[in-house]
């Protein structure tokens, strides 16, 4: 009876243990892309391959979510900047055919005055941001031929230094600021 509670103790801690030091089981690596920014130039897995980022979906002519949200991706800016923390961030627009890079600067600058570090992409039809957006973060995007609203989830997601998909967070729990900056410190240590 010892040696068999023991033998399971010991399968279970070597279980726990190997855990501990395998990738996260969300973890999936974004496919290459290349669009264009809020300032007309090229911008995308290149230019981010290295660094953390952290990626949401917006539009411009939102009349719900996306203003608190890209509200609080520039909260996260400055607090993540006054930390001395390097960190990427990308705002994917879900109706490209609208957010011209013009429109998507205009966007941004009611939000922040520092776009060094912060990249509203466009440049692709809306059929690519609707796979793309499923396909990578597994999440919502579609555009209703009754409405100007698009439907997009509106999570943010954390983005390590290989591409892989870490973690995403609900915006409007309280709670999220502090995981995000602890998963954050983690990648860069």
């Amino acid at each position: 009876m010892k040696k068999t509670r023991y033998l399971l103790i010991s399968l279970a801690l070597i279980i726990l243990i190997s855990a501990c030091g395998s990738e996260p089981q969300n973890s999936k690596k974004i496919v290459p892309f290349s669009y264009s920014d809020q300032n007309g130039k090229p911008f995308g897995t290149e230019e981010l391959a290295g660094k953390v980022w952290i990626a949401d979906f917006i539009f411009t002519k939102c009349k719900t979510v996306c203003s608190p949200m890209t509200n609080e991706m520039a909260s996260l800016q400055k607090k993540i900047k006054g930390e001395g923390i390097q960190v990427e961030f990308v705002s994917f627009t879900v109706d490209p055919t609208i957010d011209s890079p013009k429109a998507l600067k205009n966007y941004l600058l009611q939000f922040t005055d520092d776009e060094s570090n912060w990249h509203a992409l466009t440049g692709y039809t809306q059929e690519v941001i609707e796979v793309f957006a499923r396909e990578q973060f597994q999440t919502i995007v579609q555009k209703p031929t009754t409405s100007n609203q698009v439907i997009h989830g509106t999570n943010f997601y954390l983005i390590d230094q290989h591409g892989r998909i870490v973690n995403e967070y609900n915006y409007v729990d309280a709670s999220y600021v502090k995981e995000l900056m602890k998963d954050i410190k983690k990648l860069l240590k």
